[in-house]
């Protein structure tokens, strides 16, 4: 098989990023976005579902907000995902996982369909529970970032919380390791399958 690698870089007025992704790897890590929460929880993400992930963030709007570092960050691995998997021949297409942390509980189903799509439910009234953490970031940014992420990628990323902590870090948590191991099954190769997993012939 051969490799499913990816290397991308975005460059903006506003942002310079650098992702190197090895789909089939060893869970080699090396992560700076400038945004402590968001490099743990992409941690997570990629030692569970055995990628190898650099992302270095070589320039942000830090002194205006996250906001546009955030977003970009899941553009680019959104764009490397889609690079590498090329034209998807073999791969088992859709996944899912569920993983708590204390109170908090995420479902998490990914279909890498070529028709991008994003839902993320939670119990309504937990909403204005969940604090942001010490660097401000919250929970709308990080839905923020998985829905560029899931467009980039042309999946369907949909997530449904159970329950959630009062802790962003441990509501965040759940979310990030299901999605790892969700994509990790979507992504593997199925030895049966000689084509493109779709009844068209083709994902777009």
């Amino acid at each position: 098989m051969a490799q499913r690698i990816s290397e991308k870089t975005r460059k903006t007025s506003e942002t310079e990023i650098f992702i190197k992704l090895n789909i089939d790897g060893t869970e080699e890590r090396k992560i700076n976005t400038g945004i402590g929460l968001l490099d743990h929880m992409l941690d997570l993400f990629a030692y569970w579902g055995h990628f190898n992930l650099e992302i270095i963030v070589k320039k942000g709007d830090f002194n205006i907000d996250i906001h546009h570092t955030n977003e970009d960050v899941g553009i680019v691995l959104g764009q490397a995902f889609e690079e590498a998997l090329g034209d998807k021949k073999g791969i088992c297409r859709n996944g899912f996982a569920s993983w708590s942390m204390e109170e908090a509980t995420a479902n998490v189903r990914v279909d890498i369909s070529g028709r991008p799509s994003f839902k993320f439910l939670m119990p309504l009234q937990a909403y204005p529970q969940v604090l942001d953490d010490k660097e401000g970031y919250s929970l709308k940014d990080a839905e923020h970032f998985l829905e560029s992420f899931a467009k980039q990628l042309s999946m369907d990323l949909n997530i449904k919380m159970d329950s959630v902590s009062s802790a962003l870090h441990t509501t965040l948590e759940p979310i990030f390791k299901a999605l790892g191991k969700a994509l990790d099954q979507a992504t593997q190769i199925d030895s049966r399958r000689k084509g493109v997993p779709s009844t068209k012939g083709v994902i777009d």
